[in-house]
């Protein structure tokens, strides 16, 4: 298991535990929206909105957290993540906010601690990308975008 640091702001909810697993199974960790005031955030309609935590990291050399969907919010509502999956550097440590748009035809409030996305901490290589003639010959080549077809 990977520990990583979290730090709260003023205001994140105490009542709210930090980022958990809901299952013992589970990949990802919920995180819900920490408000300010708590008051709520109304999306419209094709709308992107940057939904506050309340929480900053310090996540270990080496490892990224991915910011994703939580699968029941996209089933039954119109949010969505909107870059998903989102990445958290590990040199980052402002406050973790969720980029969540609205992509059906109502309003969509989005209430203080709803849980609104799930965090999944990954390792990260770097490569180094260097200048090459030619790359080898592959049976797909360039094709690309549904070139492999859909059966």
């Amino acid at each position: 298991m990977v520990e990583v640091k979290v730090k709260t702001l003023p205001h994140y909810d105490t009542s709210f535990e930090l980022p958990f697993y809901a299952t013992e199974g589970a990949a990802g960790a919920d995180i819900r929206a920490s408000l300010p005031e708590k008051k709520s955030i109304n999306v419209k309609p094709g709308e992107r909105v940057l939904v506050p935590t309340g929480l900053c990291m310090e996540i270990p050399l080496g490892y990224e957290i991915q910011v994703r969907p939580r699968s029941g919010l996209s089933l039954k509502s119109s949010l969505m993540v909107v870059n998903s999956p989102g990445t958290i550097d590990c040199d980052y440590r402002g406050e973790v906010n969720i980029i969540i748009g609205n992509f059906g035809k109502e309003d969509y409030v989005i209430e203080h601690g709803l849980r609104i996305a799930q965090l999944v901490i990954s390792p990260v290589l770097q490569a180094k990308y260097v200048v090459a003639d030619g790359l080898t010959e592959t049976q797909r080549g360039s094709g690309g975008f549904g070139s492999t077809g859909t059966r």
